[in-house]
């Protein structure tokens, strides 16, 4: 997994791109949102739509993403997982959990409107 984070109007937009199944690529990831979050920016827009597979490893990444924002009174949103991912989210009932949204533009309106 590679990723890249642009931050803009104090929401950061991580792009995540390949497979999630490694904790070595999580423990880059989750230390620099600790890096955006000591930086006081606490909305995240989670681009999962090049993530090409997804095992727990993967999940317990986002959960964790997730959990890193909420406890500090922020919000993250994730945009477009593919059809396997997102039948990964049903399946352990993650899409209770997390909003997902279409595209970055509605992730935007929706962190805005929290």
């Amino acid at each position: 997994m590679t990723y890249t984070t642009q931050i803009s109007d104090q929401i950061v937009r991580i792009t995540l791109t390949g497979d999630m199944t490694g904790f070595e690529d999580s423990q880059s990831l989750l230390k620099a949102v600790d890096s955006i979050i000591k930086q006081g920016i606490l909305l995240c827009v989670a681009d999962i739509s090049q993530i090409r597979y997804m095992n727990s490893s993967g999940i317990n990444t986002l959960t964790t993403l997730l959990t890193k924002f909420r406890t500090r009174g922020g919000e993250m949103v994730l945009t477009k997982p593919s059809e396997q991912v997102q039948k990964l989210l049903i399946i352990t009932k993650l899409n209770a959990i997390f909003t997902i949204v279409e595209d970055h533009a509605a992730a935007v309106v929706k962190l805005k409107s929290e």
